[in-house]
């Protein structure tokens, strides 16, 4: 079956925000080749939200709770959605045995998972960990499956993000934002899924910053905002704390109404990049959780990285490369900032 044939196509991204932002443009290249395919993206709870903002995915398929159900109910629900092929982009064992035994016609997944030799029927040969491309580049890969080879350029990606945030800042946060100062989000913390730069390193951004430039909000769960109450109590005047305020949808259309982010390699880096924010991440020099892999890729996204060897660090702990990246660095990349008009 080509793909010109194909009406529906499933994309299975199972894992973390940051992940499945980048797997977005996917969408997003379907879409564009082919501008009536039903895309279909099966996520996790958690993601839904931030899928629902993607102009380019038709339905969404909450793998949280369809596990939920007995087998030959979880079959039944995929065999509803009537699709063509799937695309296993995070190999999970469990989704590819649920889309076999629901007869997906075509099951597409990479050959370096020995379940997917049970499991699929077509086979893609590329490993994550050893190329050089970028996540976002990397899902295309399974496209071959589909009969063509086609690796996009990074520059090429942010037109095929499609994010739109689908509710309205509410109106007691819209209120506290300055319209006259560059509205700049702080996301210190990553859930463990990141080398973090530092609440000391954050604290001394947030003095390099002029306050009659800047307005500052920082963001993260209630158990971050716990985490970062010595960064409170030294500049707590000067910040806004949001942490544990935000559902995800709220938190999108505040990335969508402020005008900058720094953070770690998390999703909220990756999702203001798709927003075309001025989004600055911070990386330690380590494969394979280095910006070669992991970079934002947006209009106005970029990173700091050292520029050294990190394996000295790989034990885990406190990262000495990403903590080599200097405050004054950062405050000076913000240098010249606009502030964004109002929409």
């Amino acid at each position: 079956m080509a793909i010109s044939s194909l009406k529906s196509i499933l994309i299975s991204r199972t894992d973390s925000l940051g992940d499945v932002t980048l797997t977005l443009p996917l969408a997003g290249y379907l879409k564009w080749v082919y501008p009536k395919i039903h895309i279909v993206f099966l996520g996790c709870s958690y993601a839904q939200p931030l899928v629902d903002c993607c102009e380019f995915v038709d339905e969404f398929v909450n793998y949280t709770d369809l596990k939920q159900l007995p087998m030959h109910k979880q079959v039944g629900e995929i065999m509803k959605l009537q699709v063509d092929a799937v695309l296993h982009v995070f190999p999970e064992a469990s989704v590819a045995r649920l889309m076999k035994k629901a007869e997906v016609p075509i099951r597409i997944g990479t050959s370096h998972r020995a379940f997917h030799w049970f499991t699929c029927n077509r086979f893609v040969s590329f490993s994550r960990r050893r190329s050089e491309l970028h996540e976002s580049q990397l899902n295309f890969k399974l496209l071959k499956g589909l009969g063509f080879d086609f690796v996009p350029q990074l520059k090429e990606i942010p037109a095929w993000y499609g994010l739109k945030p689908k509710q309205q800042l509410p109106d007691a946060l819209q209120k506290q934002l300055d319209p006259n100062r560059f509205k700049l989000i702080l996301h210190p913390k990553s859930k463990g899924s990141a080398r973090e730069w530092g609440v000391d390193r954050f604290v001394e951004l947030i003095k390099l910053l002029p306050e009659d430039r800047f307005q500052l909000l920082v963001s993260g769960t209630a158990e971050e905002g716990a985490q970062l109450q010595p960064l409170f109590q030294e500049v707590g005047d000067r910040v806004l704390n949001l942490t544990g305020q935000l559902s995800l949808s709220a938190f999108i259309a505040l990335i969508a109404a402020s005008d900058g982010l720094v953070a770690a390699s998390t999703g909220p880096l990756h999702i203001a990049a798709a927003l075309g924010k001025k989004a600055l991440g911070l990386y330690a020099p380590m494969k394979p959780i280095h910006p070669g892999r992991w970079k934002p890729i947006g209009l106005k996204a970029d990173y700091l990285v050292m520029d050294k060897n990190c394996n000295d660090c790989r034990k885990g702990g406190v990262c000495a490369c990403i903590l080599g990246i200097e405050a004054k660095t950062v405050a000076e990349w913000f240098e010249g900032v606009k502030v964004q008009p109002s929409e």
